[in-house]
């Protein structure tokens, strides 16, 4: 047990308030962490200087801020270690006594490390500091992720929004931000919590404003039927800053979701589009019926026909010429935000484009029985075989088609070609077609020349007559008045 030795003064200390209050301020870290954490820095610097600290005790009063500091050390003729050894002429020094070969407790001072032990000391203190508000701010928020939360615009850090929290710091990043939105200092900003990080450089919570559940949240806090569970959001599909769909139903017949929402002279929606910095914001109603869901997701544009291939989860969509722009949107935004949010590729079609592309998938389709010369029995096989039309017998290869019983190489041969001929003459007969078009204008067009100039004739004969008519008329009448 060393012995405890009657000392002249007062220990040296150091008011941790002046020395390190900048470094605590406003951290919301508790007393005692800070006070261990300071205990902790000082034996580090005390460690730096001797090489070891097992034999100190560092003590801070948490009433007044002060810190004091002592060594067991041997009381020795001649020191070796000064960090374990003391002489009896340094406890002299020091107002203290001893005998040799005790083991005392000697004060020791923070000057004795020089300047740079408040520096380490606070190095220590800072970094310690920093882990316990992260560890604080992670246990608080990370419970949070995918909630929304209110802060304040604090600065701008290289394309990061900086958001004050309240008791802890978050971060908009730069690709979560709402694109072309102006951030003013102190502006009151409402985020998506999206991810809380341990060990991150800079503010842990990271925050978001292009986050499709940001609109989700929104209307859950907007729209109290939501809340409730009468309202449910089905799906949302956002594109930030420009322009969002979400689709909703109702578990109560007698409450329609798409009002509910929008509320009473859209109030309720036009707060979230101010909210979202003007982002414009369709409300459908949600359908199990996928043709449906998919009409009304196309809204406003109106849908003419409507066909569902569920193998490839594609929906083909026929609206009328003048409703394609309106049906596919500016830079194709309308039919995109629809597919995000019914989960189905669209294709929009016009009309007039439908029609060309079902006369054009006509005219591909042959059936094999067009062929002259072939017979049903054989037909009938390179149809079992997958050479169900015109065309996929064409594209065939012979040695294919000697699979089939009956079909040595030369047959095969000559069924490939007679399939190639037959499409090759359908090529040139629209041009044939048009050339006997032309023809029959030119014959129609000689038929009215023709009937033109035996009118002419007619009508020239018939001067003819007339004119003689009248010469004859006039030589009667000469010879009368002669015999008179």
């Amino acid at each position: 047990m060393p012995k405890r030795i009657e000392k002249n003064r007062e220990p040296q200390g150091v008011d941790v308030a002046e020395a390190l209050s900048e470094v605590v301020k406003g951290r919301n870290v508790e007393a005692d962490y800070v006070r261990e954490t300071l205990e902790a820095g000082l034996l580090s610097a005390v460690k730096k200087k001797y090489g070891q600290a097992d034999n100190v005790t560092v003590k801070v009063d948490p009433k007044t801020g002060r810190i004091s500091m002592s060594a067991r050390r041997k009381v020795v003729e001649e020191v070796l270690d000064p960090g374990t050894e003391v002489t009896l002429e340094e406890l002299a020094e020091k107002g203290l006594k001893g005998k040799l070969e005790e083991e005392v407790e000697v004060p020791i001072e923070i000057a004795e490390f020089g300047r740079n032990a408040i520096g380490l000391v606070k190095q220590v203190l800072v970094q310690k500091v920093r882990e316990a508000e992260r560890e604080r701010v992670y246990a608080e928020y990370i419970g949070r992720v995918n909630e929304v939360v209110v802060g304040s615009v604090q600065q701008m850090d290289k394309g990061n929004v900086i958001v004050n929290l309240g008791r802890a710091e978050g971060v908009v990043p730069p690709k979560e931000q709402i694109p072309r939105e102006k951030y003013r200092l102190g502006e009151r900003l409402r985020c998506l919590v999206l991810d809380v990080q341990k060990a991150a450089k800079g503010p842990p919570v990271i925050l978001s404003r292009a986050h499709p559940d940001l609109l989700r949240r929104l209307f859950e806090l907007e729209v109290p039927e939501i809340f409730e569970k009468i309202i449910e959001i089905k799906s949302v599909a956002r594109e930030p800053g420009e322009r969002s769909k979400i689709a909703v139903s109702s578990a109560d017949e007698r409450i329609d979701p798409v009002g509910a929402c929008v509320g009473i002279r859209g109030i309720r929606v036009q707060s979230i589009v101010r909210e979202l910095a003007g982002e414009r914001i369709d409300v459908i109603a949600w359908s199990a019926n996928p043709d449906v869901y998919v009409t009304r997701a196309l809204a406003p544009a109106k849908v003419f026909h409507i066909t569902a291939n569920e193998a490839e989860n594609e929906m083909t969509v026929v609206v009328a010429d003048d409703q394609l722009s309106l049906a596919i949107g500016k830079q194709g935004q309308n039919a995109r935000l629809a597919a995000k949010l019914t989960g189905w590729k669209i294709n929009v079609l016009a009309e007039s484009e439908h029609e060309a592309e079902r006369k054009k998938r006509q005219k591909e389709r042959i059936p094999l029985f067009n062929l002259e010369g072939l017979s049903d029995v054989l037909a009938k096989k390179l149809i079992e075989m997958g050479f169900e039309t015109v065309q996929l017998l064409a594209a065939a290869k012979g040695e294919d088609l000697m699979e089939i019983e009956g079909i040595g190489p030369k047959k095969a041969e000559k069924l490939i070609a007679s399939a190639q001929e037959y499409l090759e003459k359908l090529k040139k007969r629209p041009a044939e077609e048009e050339e006997e078009s032309e023809e029959e204008e030119m014959d129609v067009e000689s038929e009215e020349i023709e009937e033109e100039e035996d009118e002419e004739e007619e009508e020239e004969k018939k001067a003819d007559e007339g004119q003689a008519g009248e010469t004859a008329s006039d030589s009667a009448d000469g010879e009368k008045e002669e015999e008179k």
